[in-house]
């Protein structure tokens, strides 16, 4: 397997969001601006003092890549926890078929993402089953896709979706729902990279710059984000779309259990091997 089709498949499994039918109860359009945007407020700090959360997901990205993921993840000091992903479709798919891994379980640090490997993956690779991706190295990538990963990797929580509707300018009620049996406020909103502001999202510049830097370098210019939000004022499912380079982009997550107890490690140093190591070496290159 070549080089850049191996590291492409690593690196899409960094894309992911870390997954019932509704009943829409009508369209309530006549809601202030300030009603939605002051409901994504206390949503956004609901969801950040909750600090960790168990979520199932979906990913689609045109033809390269679709794939569900299951896990938790806490947050505060950088993003901590673990996901089982599986690769359902696509090109990457494929390649990860072809290394041997057609699923793999995830781990998160502060500092870094790790993906354990198959048996056949680690003989055809130095022996190592885990494969560790520093977020500084993918900063360091020269086509904007590392800096992208590291963003969505230690922004991955759920609240990062309220911010980004909140940035949008762009938001409306939709009715009430249920998610899981659970009832819960639909909220719309279109995020236009181009137009992103901080005078009624109450995001600061830095965050509103860190958005934009995502969007723009996954070569998005549009993006629709539908979020469901709960009686306690907590995300219980997020959808958002939009077109990139790559072609459409869905990604489907459900979030249950705030609160929940997450704990994760680094894998055994004796069975882990950095990426960086593995491309210079050329290991990856002669896993066919």
């Amino acid at each position: 397997m070549r080089s850049t089709t191996v590291r492409r498949a690593g690196t899409a499994a960094l894309v992911l969001a870390a997954l019932g039918p509704l009943a829409s109860c009508g369209d309530d359009r006549e809601d202030a601006p300030s009603r939605p945007l002051a409901a994504l407020r206390s949503a956004e700090r609901s969801t950040d003092r909750a600090e960790s959360v168990r979520v199932r997901s979906t990913l689609s990205y045109g033809k390269a890549l679709s794939l569900s993921s299951d896990g938790a993840l806490r947050w505060g000091d950088g993003v901590t926890g673990h996901l089982t992903i599986r690769y359902t479709g696509g090109a990457l798919a494929a390649a990860m078929r072809e290394a041997g891994t057609s699923s793999l379980r995830a781990r998160y640090l502060p500092d870094a993402y790790y993906a354990r490997m198959s048996d056949t993956f680690a003989r055809r690779a130095g022996g190592r089953h885990w494969i560790r991706y520093g977020y500084a190295d993918l900063a360091r990538g020269g086509d904007g896709l590392g800096m992208y990963l590291k963003d969505q990797m230690r922004n991955t929580t759920p609240n990062q979706s309220v911010k980004m509707l909140l940035a949008s300018g762009d938001v409306r009620r939709v009715g009430a729902e249920r998610v899981q049996g659970t009832s819960a406020t639909h909220y719309r909103g279109r995020v236009r990279v181009a137009d992103l502001a901080g005078r009624e999202s109450g995001l600061s510049a830095r965050e509103l710059a860190g958005l934009k830097r995502q969007l723009d370098q996954a070569g998005v210019t549009t993006e629709t984000v539908d979020l469901w939000i709960d009686q306690r004022n907590l995300l219980v499912k997020k959808v958002e779309r939009a077109d990139t380079a790559q072609g459409s982009l869905v990604s489907t997550a459900y979030y249950r259990e705030y609160g929940v107890r997450v704990t994760a490690e680094a894998p055994p140093a004796s069975d882990t091997q950095d990426f960086t190591k593995l491309a210079r070496s050329g290991s990856l290159a002669g896993a066919r």
